[in-house]
């Protein structure tokens, strides 16, 4: 079975391309990897939701807001060189705007890694970084780069 059909049986779609808000692309590919510009949950041109987590935004909230970000990193891939050229998932780096106090940054960004997990079953086991940062573009709870292998 392939991606989009473990997305389908997911009820989940890849949305389309989310239109970079700034002087670069959404995805590159260089030799047999894929690195993915930070991707942000956007949802139709909009965030969902804005603000820190731990404050304004749920650690529950924004583990589906790191799922969005995925899925429109899958989306950059999938229009450069399509989803069935990727061999594994190589890197994911996760930001999570969050309040001081606040520790769960591994946990928001199980959001990707448990997606991806889920539709390249072993070859979406990866490298992973999940970063607390002060605040991100257009305040933003979260933001996602993916890192893929391809043929």
């Amino acid at each position: 079975m392939g991606v989009h059909e473990r997305l389908a049986e997911l009820g989940l779609t890849l949305p389309s391309v989310v239109p970079p808000v700034g002087a670069y692309v959404p995805a590159v590919r260089t030799g047999s990897l894929v690195f993915t510009s930070g991707q942000l949950p956007m949802v139709e041109g909009s965030l969902p939701a804005v603000g820190k987590v731990g404050a304004l935004v749920t650690p529950e909230q924004a583990k589906d807001l790191a799922q969005l970000c995925t899925l429109n990193a899958l989306a950059a891939i999938d229009a450069l060189v399509g989803l069935s050229a990727v061999v594994r998932v190589v890197k994911v780096v996760g930001f999570v705007a969050s309040t001081a106090e606040f520790t769960g940054q591994p946990a928001v960004v199980n959001g990707a890694s448990e997606l991806l997990g889920k539709l390249f079953g072993d070859a979406g086991r990866h490298a992973r970084s999940a970063v607390g940062v002060a605040s991100l573009p257009l305040d933003t709870p979260v933001e996602i780069e993916l890192v893929v292998e391809v043929r």
